[in-house]
C-alpha cells in the first residue's frame, strides 16, 4: 500500500507527456506516406510468412538490414494496411515511451551511489526525480525531434531507442546488484536495438561515460570488462552497417568521394549544427543546404577548431563539475557513426539532418534537466513560482514550434514545396515534385520544370536526365529533346539500366531503328538480367529481325523463368511459336496460358483465334474471336476475322 502514492506521482507526469505529445503531434498524425516510407512499409512480395524469412536472411530484401525493425513493419501490415494513421501513431507512443524510460534511466543514474559501492560518495545537488522528469519533457516536446517521429521511416529512431533505454536501465540495475539476470536482460534488449538501427552500437560506451560521471572514475574489472562482449557486438555490427550501407544501399560515388580532412570537417561543423538545434530550433528543414567542403579554406577549420576547444574546457573543469563533459562525451560519441566518417545515403542530399540527433540529444538534455532542478531547489517563494511559469512557458513554446514542424510532414508536396522554401537549392526536393507532377494529369509541364531545375542545381543527377525524357516523351514535339536527355543520362552514367531501357523504348517504336532497339535492350538485359519486362521487349525486337527468331523465343523463356505470371510473354512466345513450323500446339498454350493469368488480354484471344483457325478448329476461333470483340468492340481486324470464320462455318 505503501508505493501507491508513489505510483501515483508517476501516473501524472507521464499523463502529462503522453497528452502533451499527441498535442503537438497532432498535425502529422492525420498525414500521409512520405518519400521514402513505402521503402520501409513492408513491400507486396515480403508480406507473406515466406517473405518474414527473406526479411531475416536475405540482404537486399528491405532498404537497410534492420531486420527486427522490418519485422515490426511487417506484423503493423497485418494490422493497419496501407493506412498511415495506424504507423504514426506506433512513432508517437514510441517517443512516449522512450520519454518514461529516459526517466527511469536518469533516476538510476542520478540516485546517490549505493553503500555497497567503494567509489567516493555522490550526493547529486538536486532532486534526480525532478531532474529526470524535466529531461523527459524536454526531449518528448523537442521540435528537432518531430523528423524521427512523424517520418513513419524513421520508426528505425523510435523503435531502436527504447530497446537502447531499456537495455541502459537493465545494465544499470545490473551493475547495482552484479546479477546474471538483469546483465543478459541487458544485452538482449541491446542485440534488439542493433537489429532496429546500428547507430545504438555507442552504448556501451555511452554506459562508461554514465558510470565515470557517477563515480568520477572507472574500474577496468568492475565497470569495463563486463561491457567488453556489448562493445564488441556493437562494433562488429557498426562495421557489417557500414558495409552494407554501401553494397546494397549506393552509399558510393563522387557524392561520397570526400577526403579525410574533408570529413575531418564535416564532423566538426556537423557537432556545432546539432547542438546549436538543439540550443535553438528555428529554421528547421527535412533537407539542409550540403555544405562545400574546402580543406583551403582556413575558415572551415574554425569549426573542428571549435569543437576541440570546447572539449578541452570541458576536461579542465572536470574536477569541479564532471557534468558537462559527460554530456558532451555522450553527445559527440553518440553522434560519432553520422558525422561523415562512414558513408550514409542520406549525406547525398545533406550533411545533417533531424534524425541524426535523435539518439545523441539525450545527453545535453539529460545535462538541462540537472541543471534546472539545480535551481529549482535554490529558488524560494515567489521567485520559485516564476521558475514553475517560465518552464511551463518554454515546454508550451516547444509544443507549438513542434506542431508548426509536424505539419511539413503531412503529404509529399507539403514537405517538398516547406523544404524548397526553406532550401531553395534543394534539387532532390525539386526532382521528387517532378516526379510527383509526372504522375498528376494536367500538371506535365510542371514535372518538366522542376526537372529542369533540379539539373540545374545538380547537372549530373541522372535519374532527372532520364525522367525528363519520359515526360518530354509525353508532349507534343517532345521526341528528339527526350532522345538527348536519355542520352545525356547514359554518357553521365554508362551503367544505368532505366536509361538504356527507355531509350531502346523510344527506338523500338521509330521506323527504321529496331537494331538501335536491340542494342539497348540488350544492354539493359546485360545491367539487369533479372529485368523480366527488357527480357520480353528484346525478345519482340529479336523477332522482327529475320533469322533471330530462336532468339527471340530464348528471350520470351527467359521472361517466363523470371515470372511465369508474366501474361504478356506468354502471348509474346507463342506469336513466335506459331511462326515455326509444327509449333503452332505449342503457341495454343502459350495463348492459354496468357488467358488463364489474365482473362482480359483481348491480343491473346484474337491471337488463339487466329491459331485455332490455322489448326481448323474453326468453332474454337469463333469463340476465341467473339471474346476478343467483346473485350475490345471497336477492334476492326477482330471484327473481320469473326465475320470470315462464320462465313466458313455457314459453308459446312
Amino acid at each position: 500500500m505503501n508505493r501507491l502514492p508513489r505510483v501515483g506521482r508517476q501516473l501524472g507526469p507521464a499523463a502529462i507527456i503522453a497528452i502533451a505529445t499527441f498535442l503537438a503531434y497532432l498535425p502529422a498524425l492525420r498525414g500521409e506516406f512520405i518519400w521514402n516510407d513505402s521503402d520501409y512499409v513492408t513491400a507486396p512480395a515480403l508480406r507473406s510468412w515466406a517473405g518474414l524469412v527473406r526479411i531475416w536472411t536475405e540482404l537486399g530484401a528491405t532498404e537497410q538490414y534492420y531486420p527486427l525493425l522490418h519485422s515490426a513493419f511487417w506484423m503493423q501490415y497485418h494490422v493497419f494496411a496501407d493506412r498511415p494513421l495506424g504507423y504514426r501513431v506506433v512513432g508517437w507512443a514510441l517517443h512516449v515511451l522512450s520519454a518514461l524510460l529516459l526517466v527511469a534511466v536518469l533516476r538510476r543514474l542520478f540516485s546517490p551511489l549505493g553503500s555497497t559501492l567503494s567509489a567516493e560518495a555522490h550526493k547529486p545537488r538536486f532532486s534526480g526525480e525532478l531532474a529526470a522528469w524535466i529531461a523527459a519533457l524536454l526531449f518528448a516536446l523537442h521540435p528537432v525531434h518531430v523528423e524521427s517521429v512523424a517520418w513513419i521511416s524513421e520508426q528505425k529512431n523510435t523503435l531502436s531507442l527504447a530497446f537502447y533505454l531499456g537495455a541502459a536501465l537493465a545494465y544499470l540495475r545490473f551493475d547495482e546488484t552484479r546479477k546474471a539476470a538483469p546483465y543478459f536482460a541487458g544485452l538482449v534488449l541491446f542485440i534488439a536495438s542493433l537489429g532496429c538501427k546500428t547507430v545504438t552500437a555507442t552504448l556501451p560506451a555511452a554506459l562508461l561515460v554514465g558510470l565515470w560521471w557517477k563515480r568520477g572514475r572507472l574500474d577496468v574489472k568492475r565497470d569495463v570488462a563486463p561491457l567488453l562482449p556489448w562493445l564488441a557486438g556493437g562494433m562488429a555490427a557498426g562495421i557489417f552497417s557500414s558495409w552494407v550501407e554501401r553494397v546494397y544501399g549506393h552509399a558510393v560515388g563522387p557524392d561520397f568521394t570526400t577526403s579525410p580532412t574533408g570529413r575531418l570537417l564535416v564532423a566538426g561543423r556537423s557537432v556545432l549544427f546539432y547542438l546549436g538545434k538543439l540550443v535553438w530550433p528555428a529554421g528547421l528543414n527535412f533537407i539542409y543546404p550540403r555544405w562545400n567542403i574546402d580543406p583551403a579554406d582556413g575558415r572551415q577549420w574554425l569549426y573542428p577548431a571549435g569543437v576541440a576547444l570546447l572539449g578541452v574546457a570541458l576536461w579542465l573543469l572536470r574536477g569541479r563539475w564532471r557534468g558537462p563533459l559527460a554530456a558532451f562525451l555522450f553527445f559527440t560519441g553518440s553522434l560519432f557513426p553520422v558525422l561523415g566518417f562512414v558513408n550514409l545515403y542520406g549525406a547525398r542530399f545533406s550533411w545533417v539532418w533531424d534524425h541524426w540527433q535523435y539518439l545523441a540529444d539525450l545527453g545535453p538534455i539529460a545535462l538541462t534537466g540537472a541543471v534546472l532542478a539545480s535551481l529549482w531547489r535554490r529558488l524560494k517563494g515567489s521567485i520559485r513560482f516564476l521558475g514553475a511559469a517560465l518552464f511551463a512557458a518554454l515546454l508550451g513554446a516547444l509544443g507549438m514550434l513542434s506542431a508548426a514542424h509536424a505539419r511539413m510532414f503531412v503529404d509529399d508536396p507539403t514537405l517538398y514545396h516547406s523544404t524548397i522554401a526553406l532550401n531553395p537549392g534543394c534539387w532532390m526536393a525539386h526532382y521528387n515534385l517532378g516526379l510527383i507532377w509526372s504522375q498528376t494529369p494536367g500538371r506535365l509541364d510542371l514535372a518538366v520544370a522542376e526537372f529542369r531545375e533540379s539539373i540545374r542545381l545538380k547537372p549530373d543527377l541522372v535519374e532527372a536526365h532520364d525522367n525528363l525524357g519520359n515526360a518530354l516523351l509525353r508532349m507534343p514535339n517532345g521526341l528528339d529533346a527526350a532522345i538527348a536527355e536519355y542520352r545525356e543520362a547514359i554518357r553521365l552514367d554508362p551503367n544505368y539500366y532505366r536509361a538504356h531501357y527507355n531509350l531502346a523504348f523510344v527506338w523500338s517504336h521509330l521506323p527504321g531503328h529496331n537494331g538501335d532497339a536491340i542494342n539497348e535492350y540488350e544492354i539493359a538485359v546485360r545491367l539487369q538480367p533479372g529485368s523480366v519486362q527488357s527480357r520480353d521487349n528484346l525478345g519482340v525486337a529479336l523477332a522482327r529481325v529475320p533469322g533471330r527468331l530462336d532468339e527471340a523465343i530464348e528471350q520470351f523463356r527467359a521472361a517466363i523463368r523470371l515470372d511465369p505470371s508474366f501474361a504478356g510473354a506468354h502471348n509474346n512466345l507463342g506469336l513466335a511459336l506459331s511462326q515455326r513450323t509444327g509449333r503452332l500446339q505449342e503457341a495454343v498454350a502459350e495463348y492459354r496460358s496468357a488467358i488463364q493469368l489474365d482473362p482480359g488480354f483481348a491480343p491473346a484471344w484474337y491471337n488463339l483465334g487466329a491459331a485455332q483457325y490455322r489448326l481448323g478448329k474453326l468453332k474454337e476461333a469463333e469463340e476465341a474471336f467473339r471474346e476478343e470483340l467483346r473485350l475490345s468492340p471497336d477492334d476492326p481486324p477482330g471484327q473481320k476475322a469473326l465475320a470470315f470464320v462464320r462465313q466458313r462455318l455457314g459453308e459446312y
